[in-house]
């Protein structure tokens, strides 16, 4: 069962952003068979047919990805019995399995979430065209699962021909979200807006999205059935060009169902408050740029209106690209329901934030730029207790080398918001004293994700490294999945995290260690490490070699700017001939001895055959 249980946590292994373990999972022993003599009385024993027709039944009731695993793991009846009762398949890297294999293996599935490309992509840290094409996937879904609803895709190249071929031949499709993906632009938006007449989500988060030909953007908008639609999601905002603004006011007066919507930049102020008068019923906003166009033919309006009759329903708002402040208190009668705000791209300031934050007690999920500074996280620990998710991005336009947030910011949070499960914090300046307090006062952590900008710096009072704040992290908060660590740190702290970070499953390391222990402390102390990615480390062959024995049981392992040789890499190949050992250089003249950029991850389709000339398949 060795590659059955390799296929099955392959393609519906953990995501990324699912760190909960949702329902109990239950460890089952088939035993050796006992022959019984059955009492002439008895009726005969029920047919192979029967047994499976109630097996399939059982299966359908567990939900979750982690039972189901479990579940095919038993024996092989129980292995086909799920795979033909399962409906939503995750995979994790689109080169883990070969296409045909898993619709082969899974031929009822009606929801697909794929991964493409390594998180360090997003960093510029992998060369353009390395991979990651949704074209095999896409032939693959339209010649054998005609019933996909759903497709998820995130860091995959997606272009328009892809969007094609799924809006045409996919006649029960109904929900498309392509996060971080790239190489489509316009014209496959229209194709999927004029074909998929039952469509109810579109969702474009974060893409990269190609500039059409001679600037001659299609108008997508406009491809929308002119009848009443099914949208209940609508998300444009990463979308560069101008949109068809009559056309998208018409989608939207007619669509009763649409409850999210986030407009892109070109969206103005006055824009945005007749889109709401048509669209009462909205629970998501994302408003897109929040200032009045230049135009001398738009009017300023009073855009409070709109917001008292969406506070009715409204519980998300982010946005507020190229923020005009005096038109921030607008937002406010919406504030106090509010259980989601989102302003990282907006240059907001402690004075801007405070008439609004303390209006928001039922705030959960808060996203900003770090010009808030401590004062301003400050307020919102004061106000926010029900905090579940904060995230605090840098400001890279500003010039302040010591930037606005710090360890007083981080400690006021830890006191103030004791619910906190989730936190990404950038700063320059941080104290082992806030870690720790964090770790005490916030113990139902499940992220902790701890970005100290600039190279090995130091507790900035006490000049010590970061040891001890990490190390009470992993110590204190024992729901702990995912794990950032920056600034100055040695082998203790990797000691640490190997001792204590027995639920850690993805780890993200830069610029710290001492030697080769600390990553060999992390791969044997970490028994559920999925991912593992490490940049501008002092880590080499000795520790990449420690890990010989785990790499099967992770998704994979990320190193760039090591020390890592190309012999090491190759001895880590011969030794795992089932992993894909993957030495990536930018530039022809790299040394070869010296790998700059090492993927390794694990797969049962073995070497892919579109790798670009710039990755070398050892």
């Amino acid at each position: 069962m060795r590659e059955e249980r390799s296929s099955s946590e392959i393609m519906s292994g953990d995501d990324d952003d699912d760190d909960d373990d949702h329902g109990n999972s239950m460890d089952l022993t088939v035993g050796d068979k006992t022959c019984v003599a059955l009492p002439s009385d008895l009726p005969p024993p029920f047919s192979d047919q029967v047994l499976e027709n109630v097996l399939e039944n059982v299966l359908q009731f567990l939900t979750t990805r982690h039972d189901r695993n479990a579940a095919s793991l038993v024996c092989r009846s129980w292995y086909h019995a799920e795979a033909r009762t399962r409906r939503e398949l995750f995979i994790g890297n689109c080169y883990a399995v070969d296409p045909a294999r898993a619709v082969a293996r899974f031929p009822g599935i009606r929801a697909v979430a794929l991964k493409g490309k390594p998180r360090f992509a997003d960093f510029g840290l992998l060369p353009q065209g390395w991979g990651g094409r949704f074209t095999p996937w896409a032939k693959a879904f339209c010649s054998s699962y005609s019933s996909v609803e759903k497709l998820h895709l995130k860091r995959m190249t997606v272009v328009d021909q892809d969007l094609f071929v799924i809006s045409r031949y996919l006649p029960s499709f109904r929900e498309l979200t392509l996060f971080c993906c790239d190489g489509f632009g316009t014209g496959g938006l229209a194709y999927v807006a004029e074909n998929c007449r039952r469509l109810r989500v579109l969702d474009l988060i974060e893409n990269d999205m190609e500039d059409d030909e001679d600037d001659d953007d299609v108008d997508w908008i406009s491809k929308f059935p002119e009848t009443k639609t099914c949208l209940e999601s609508l998300v444009f905002d990463c979308v560069r060009c101008p949109v068809n603004f009559e056309a998208l006011e018409a989608l939207v007066a007619r669509s009763p169902a649409l409850l999210r919507l986030r407009v892109n930049q070109h969206v103005s102020l006055g824009q945005l408050q007749r889109l709401m008068v048509r669209a009462p019923q909205l629970t998501h906003l994302g408003t897109g740029s929040f200032r009045f166009a230049q135009a001398a033919n738009e009017q300023v309006v009073d855009l409070n209106p709109a917001f008292v009759t969406a506070s009715r329903s409204l519980v998300c708002l982010s946005g507020f690209r190229g923020l005009a402040p005096e038109h921030l208190p607008a937002i406010l009668p919406a504030c106090p329901n509010l259980t989601s705000l989102n302003f990282s791209y907006a240059e907001i300031t402690t004075e801007q934030l405070r008439p609004i934050i303390v209006h928001c007690h039922n705030l959960q999920n808060f996203w900003v730029l770090d010009t808030v500074g401590d004062e301003g996280l400050q307020l919102v620990a004061a106000t926010c207790k029900d905090l579940r998710e904060l995230r605090v991005f840098p400001f890279y336009a500003r010039e302040d080398s010591e930037g606005s947030v710090s360890d007083v910011g981080l400690q006021a949070i830890s006191e103030g918001c004791p619910k906190l499960r989730s936190i990404l914090y950038f700063c320059q300046r941080m104290t082992n004293a806030a870690v720790v307090s964090m770790s005490k006062n916030c113990p139902e952590l499940v992220v902790f994700r701890l970005c100290i900008m600039d190279r090995h710096r130091p507790d900035h009072r006490t000049r010590d490294a970061m040891d001890d704040g990490f190390g009470a992290i992993v110590m204190n908060c024992k729901k702990l999945t995912r794990l950032a660590v920056s600034g100055l740190l040695t082998d203790k702290a990797f000691r640490y995290i190997g001792k204590y970070g027995k639920s850690v499953r993805t780890l993200s390391v830069a610029f710290a260690g001492d030697s080769d222990l600390g990553l060999r402390y992390v791969l044997e102390g970490c028994p559920k490490l999925q991912k593992l990615e490490i940049r501008d480390s002092p880590f080499g062959d000795l520790g990449l070699i420690s890990g010989i024995q785990h790499y099967y049981n992770m998704r994979f392992l990320w190193m760039s700017a090591c020390k890592l040789s190309l012999r090491g890499c190759q001895d880590v190949a011969r030794t795992l001939p089932h992993l894909v050992v993957e030495v990536i250089r930018e530039r022809p003249d790299e040394d070869v001895q010296n790998v700059e950029r090492l993927y390794l991850y694990r797969s049962l389709a073995g070497p892919r055959t579109d790798a670009p000339p710039f990755v070398e398949i050892l």
